[in-house]
């Protein structure tokens, strides 16, 4: 187990940890939640060895292997594939032994001799997983959003983001007892994510994990480690569990508890205000929709680092905007670049449209047309009177000059609107502009470039405010945002009165602002009719028919082609009476059900053994968010792990078993 007792941690003068204790049992998921510059990272660093305790006592396993996310962009002319599957360091060392022993019994020409030692490595490498080692790191690879063709390009040939998703798979390629990730979405759209999600609840070894995204804590995770005040509180269960919990002790502080009872006064007055009206039925749902979170968040939101809101637009224009054979995508070097087409839409007054579809399928193309960042290839974009967009690019944050300060910034953004902006451009009224987003005293002359990517974050949102726009277009907006701030970015949302169009990653935040969806793929854009749980299968349906495309295109380019005779053609059957059709019908049926009906028994009891599971864990769950002694945590402990391992043997044998029906099934409808 990893120990901390009366652990001081210090970065400089400033302490980070001060006098804290912890226990992470093996095998235990944890995700480690707290304000930026807390101190996760500086924990991580204990951890990896990279620092050391000030004072009192570190432990964990000797033996344990680590793995975690390289933080440096490689650069190498290696294949995708043989970078990833370079990080098994036992199977790299077990190779390289077996090509000296082989090179050497050549040079010698005693064969005999080196026989043994050969045989040897053989089976080790046999005990390293070498039979399947290409396919594992493909899989990775794969599963993080690449291509079947990108397989086997080189590594510098890609971007940086991507560059990061190889450092991803590289971790996960790595043979480990304890992996650490420390903000493993960043990089990611929703489809790898999922992915991603899968693959760690199989994790069997020790997880811990940094991140922002409280969805995704939640599906991966099943202890939560707060650090707050340079201290460390250890939670039962995963992050709702963990902020339900803490809710409840900051509902016991008075100041906490009032400005959440202003703030549901507040929209209470709205609603019951605006309810009645149908021009304001929409923002009055979402005052309603806000207030329902509200409830059970706000305490959490007290403690946030700011909250804000997005002004009142000077007017809404009806449709904001409509797309009519709108046609969208690039061109390079004088070629046109199709990855849209056929978009027929309207954006009204007042709508929630969340963005959905898989990586690469033109999300941001279409929000960077919308946005008048690039022009469309064909059709029509026709504006309404008096749009005015408020545009949250996920490149947003390298578009700040480093060089220039959060007040240079509005200064010269206040500049630029004039006086039609309805707001003052006075450096004081700036400053204290400014101070709504948490840049106040000697933050607004400090340089831009020294500053962390929630901070350039926080200012961008301070831009967009400024403008009062009546759009707002948000490219994954949440990539540097810490819980808390997302949680504060959400409320601004359902409050503010104009139309919002979203591009993320983060479901809770689509869950809260969305009332409905686009989906972006097949070079089409389209109303998506379901929920995200919805939406997340659809995107399991569609990895699989990608895979299954990939599969058809390597047997199709496997075979080999037919010399220039021409195809003989079949013997056509004797046509066959309409009862002996039937007849067949019946009797192929029957034998479908036979072979099916095993499968599908075992496939039933699969899926009641894995609900008794869930039953199981939510009730040691239960047990682990009240005190215990030590003994029976680790009791329940050992317990949750087991349950764990059961559920992905099961999950394994589930889609076996629905893929072995599948087929079955399919061969039957194609005979």
């Amino acid at each position: 187990m990893i120990l901390l007792r009366n652990v001081t941690l210090r970065r400089g003068a400033k302490v980070l940890l001060d006098q804290v204790s912890v226990t992470i049992n093996p095998g235990e998921k944890v995700g480690l939640v707290g304000r930026n510059g807390a101190g996760k990272s500086s924990l991580f660093r204990l951890i990896d060895g990279q620092l050391h305790e000030d004072a009192g006592e570190f432990t964990m396993p000797a033996q344990w292997r680590l793995s975690q996310v390289a933080q440096d962009m490689p650069e190498t002319d290696e294949p995708a594939t043989d970078f990833v599957l370079g990080s098994d360091t036992r199977l790299m060392e077990l190779r390289n032994a077996l090509a000296r022993a082989e090179a050497q019994a050549h040079a010698s020409g005693d064969h005999a001799a080196a026989g043994m030692e050969i045989a040897h490595l053989h089976s080790d490498l046999a005990d390293a997983g070498e039979h399947d080692a290409v396919p594992r790191a493909q899989s990775l690879i794969l599963g993080l959003g690449f291509k079947p063709a990108d397989l086997d390009q080189p590594v510098s040939s890609f971007s940086g983001g991507w560059r990061m998703r190889l450092q991803l798979a590289r971790a996960l390629m790595c043979p480990s007892d304890l992996l650490l990730l420390d903000e493993p979405t960043n990089h990611l759209d929703l489809d790898a994510l999922v992915w991603l999600e899968a693959w760690l609840k199989r994790y069997q070894g020790t997880l811990i994990v940094i991140s922002h995204d409280r969805e995704f804590l939640d599906a991966v995770t099943d202890v939560t480690v707060h650090i707050e005040r340079q201290q460390l509180t250890r939670y039962g269960g995963n992050y709702s569990a963990f902020e339900t919990l803490r809710a409840q002790q900051l509902e016991l502080q008075q100041a906490a508890y009032s400005k959440q009872k202003e703030k549901i006064a507040h929209l209470q007055k709205f609603i019951d205000r605006f309810k009645a009206k149908a021009s304001k039925a929409k923002q009055a749902q979402s005052r309603v929709k806000a207030l329902e979170r509200m409830e059970k968040i706000a305490p959490v939101l007290a403690e946030a680092e700011f909250t804000f809101e997005f002004k009142e637009p000077a007017n809404l224009p009806n449709p904001m905007l409509a797309i009519r054979d709108g046609e969208f995508g690039y061109v390079v070097d004088g070629e046109r670049k199709l990855i849209v087409g056929g978009v027929d839409k309207s954006v009204l007054a007042g709508e929630r449209i969340g963005i959905l579809g898989a990586n690469g399928q033109g999300k941001s193309t279409l929000v960077k047309t919308i946005a008048r960042a690039i022009p469309a290839l064909g059709g029509t974009v026709t504006e309404g009177k008096g749009l005015n967009i408020g545009y949250f690019a996920q490149q947003e944050l390298d578009v700040l000059r480093p060089q220039d300060t959060p007040l240079e910034h509005m200064t010269r953004l206040a500049r630029e609107l004039g006086p039609n902006s309805g707001e003052s451009g006075r450096e004081q009224d700036l400053r204290n502009f400014l101070g709504t987003f948490n840049f106040s005293g000697d933050m607004v002359a400090q340089a831009v470039g020294t500053m962390s990517g929630g901070e350039k974050a926080r200012l961008v949102l301070a831009m967009i405010v400024w403008q009062r726009p009546n759009l707002l277009l948000l490219d994954e907006p949440t990539n540097h945002l810490d819980l808390a701030t997302r949680e504060a970015l959400a409320m601004a949302l359902n409050e503010f009165e104009g139309t919002v169009m979203l591009v993320s990653h983060d479901r809770a935040l689509l869950r809260a602002v969305c009332d409905e969806f686009w989906l972006v793929g097949r070079g089409r854009v389209q109303p998506f009719d379901g929920d995200l749980d919805d939406y997340q299968r659809y995107l399991l349906e569609e990895s699989r028919r990608l895979r299954e495309e990939a599969r058809q295109e390597a047997r199709d380019g496997a075979r080999t082609p037919a010399a220039t005779a021409p195809p003989v053609p079949a013997p056509s059957a004797p046509e066959r009476s309409p009862q002996e059709q039937r007849r067949l019908d019946a009797q192929q049926r029957q034998q479908l059900a036979q072979r099916t009906r095993p499968l599908k028994r075992e496939l039933e009891q699969v899926d009641q053994r894995m609900a008794q599971l869930d039953g199981a864990k939510a009730e040691l769950e239960a047990r682990l968010a009240a005190p215990l002694p030590p003994a029976e945590i680790a009791d329940a402990g050992k317990r949750l792990k087991s349950i764990h391992d059961e559920v992905a043997v099961l999950e394994e044998r589930w889609l076996d078993l629905s893929s072995r029906i599948e087929a079955i099934e399919a061969a039957r409808e194609d005979a």
